[in-house]
């Protein structure tokens, strides 16, 4: 890779280190993670207090009351940790229509990012879990200045609340939208509330959230206000430890969590790709793009029919991965766009981040589903909950058929690369149907095309909507859109850079640790 060429408009360079690095989307939360390495913490501490320090400085996409994954390297091998939460078990089909609402407590999921930082910080972290919860304590309590980016999300679901009325939702407007408005850029908020339940995890552990004082005012709410989380569904809540699942494209191997997610859907298209010869085109062409999104909608075509809670899966991981049926699809790629798939999913609310040390690389997804969340608050806590039930299906039969105790299909996907069985790193793109595209392109960029990680997150994208619609980003070059057009993709431009995902990356070369961080976010990576 070369680190010179910066052909793309932003301004950012790449960043080094040796013993440690942090890269997020919100540049208070890299210093929460910064001020863990500071106190001889390792990454996975680093990881975790940032991963918490989001749920205050970027709450228009994660919370309390989130999801999570991630992958971790140990030093020898990866783990994965699959902290996505059940369908409460009164979560009856019956009980929909034709739609799942995205509001309301009939979207709202067992929460699983609480006992995600807890699960980390027990089995790999140095420090106390009580100063993990330090720094993202002290900006709910004393304020920070909003971000620019963050601003313009709350500003957009503003909008979205002004229309959603109800006692329910009384609560998450007092706390979110002061005087009836979002924050501005730049403005203080603060989150008393936050801060109390922060300091409550941090005093008492996580187990709180899910048997406990916390799990107590969640579940009083809930009896309120019509909700229909018991005290039995957080106290049946329990991470999961995966085996990560893996494709290799060129010389490396391309590592993502397993269905319940969508990170299959990255796996499926590499190995698609891996049959094209993608450098011989410039990584700026009608062709290299065509290739990968026709390959990425084949995979979106099977994941959203085939994918879901694994136990409910007609079809296996390696049925879905396996080389033969990817050269099979690849036979379908001309130089016409395939009408196929349907993906959905247009919105997101995520963030993404990556730490490494030394010995120890994390690779970390936290989500409401759709920025602000289900808009439930439980007062006083500053604990608002995600609305990952719409991620559930309503079809009869289907694999993510909505049902009790059940984990939905998950859009939030942390990444990870080796080569020879050694890591290169972590990365990942948040942002819903994004998250699988933006892996795609960034390992394109990377293994194709020979990208630093921070030109590599420059690089205008594409985004496949549904049937034959893409989604070009400014910056991509007008030949480039023609051409599509002459292909058969009904192709749109947009300067709105929320469609095209945030994305994070840190490679490990030698003793050499080389980090990207996204122009389309407010973040930044800090390394020594």
């Amino acid at each position: 890779m070369t680190f010179l060429d910066y052909p793309y408009a932003s301004q950012r360079r790449v960043t080094f280190g040796t013993r440690a690095m942090v890269a997020t989307s919100q540049h208070l939360a890299s210093l929460a993670g910064w001020e863990m390495f500071q106190a001889g913490g390792n990454a996975v501490d680093a990881a975790v207090a940032t991963a918490i320090a989001l749920t205050v400085v970027e709450p228009t996409a994660n919370g309390i009351g989130s999801d999570a994954f991630a992958i971790v390297w140990d030093g020898q091998q990866l783990h994965g940790l699959n902290g996505s939460g059940r369908s409460p078990a009164a979560m009856e089909r019956d009980r929909y229509g034709d739609t799942i609402p995205t509001t309301g407590w009939p979207t709202v999921t067992v929460p699983g990012a609480v006992s995600t930082w807890q699960t980390l910080s027990e089995r790999w972290g140095k420090l106390p879990f009580a100063q993990l919860c330090a720094p993202a304590i002290r900006y709910a309590a004393e304020g920070f200045p909003v971000s620019p980016v963050t601003a313009q999300t709350w500003e957009r679901e503003a909008r979205r609340f002004a229309q959603v009325q109800g006692a329910e939702y009384e609560a998450f407007k007092a706390v979110f939208f002061p005087d009836g408005r979002a924050p501005q850029a730049g403005e203080i908020w603060r989150s008393p509330g936050h801060a109390a339940t922060l300091q409550t995890l941090a005093d008492e552990g996580g187990a709180s959230f899910y048997q406990g004082s916390l799990s107590d005012r969640i579940v009083r709410f809930a009896a309120q206000t019509g909700g229909n989380l018991t005290a039995a569904d957080l106290a049946q809540h329990r991470n999961h430890w995966v085996t990560p699942i893996s494709t290799p494209y060129r010389d490396v191997t391309v590592w993502e969590i397993p269905p319940n997610t969508q990170g299959i859907a990255a796996l499926m298209a590499l190995n698609i790709l891996e049959g094209f010869d993608l450098a011989a085109d410039p990584r700026d062409s009608v062709a290299s793009f065509h290739r990968q999104i026709e390959a990425m909608k084949l995979a979106f075509a099977d994941i959203y029919r085939y994918v879901g809670d694994p136990g409910t899966m007609e079809l296996t991981t390696a049925d879905l991965l396996s080389k033969d049926y990817a050269a099979q699809r690849r036979g379908l790629i001309g130089d016409r766009a395939l009408p196929l798939a349907d993906p959905g999913f247009p919105k997101g609310g995520t963030v993404y981040l990556c730490t490494a040390d030394e010995t120890l690389m994390v690779s970390f997804i936290q989500s409401n589903f759709e920025n602000l969340g289900s808009g439930i608050l439980v007062p006083e806590t500053g604990i608002s909950l995600q609305n990952r039930a719409c991620g559930f299906s309503l079809t009869p039969g289907h694999p993510n058929e909505l049902a009790p105790r059940k984990r939905p299909f998950h859009t939030i996907i942390p990444a990870f690369l080796t080569r020879n069985g050694q890591a290169l790193g972590p990365f990942g793109v948040m942002g819903a149907q994004m998250q699988p595209q933006g892996h795609v392109q960034m390992v394109v960029n990377t293994t194709d095309y020979g990208m630093n990680p921070q030109t590599a997150l420059d690089a205008p994208r594409w985004r496949f909507l549904r049937g034959d619609r893409v989604l070009l980003e400014t910056g991509v070059n007008a030949d480039i859109a023609a051409g599509l057009e002459a292909l058969g993709h009904r192709v749109s431009i947009t300067p709105a850079y929320y469609e095209f995902g945030k994305g994070q990356m840190i490679l490990r070369d030698g003793s050499t640790l080389i980090g990207g961080t996204e122009p389309r976010a407010d973040g930044s990576a800090i390394a020594r």
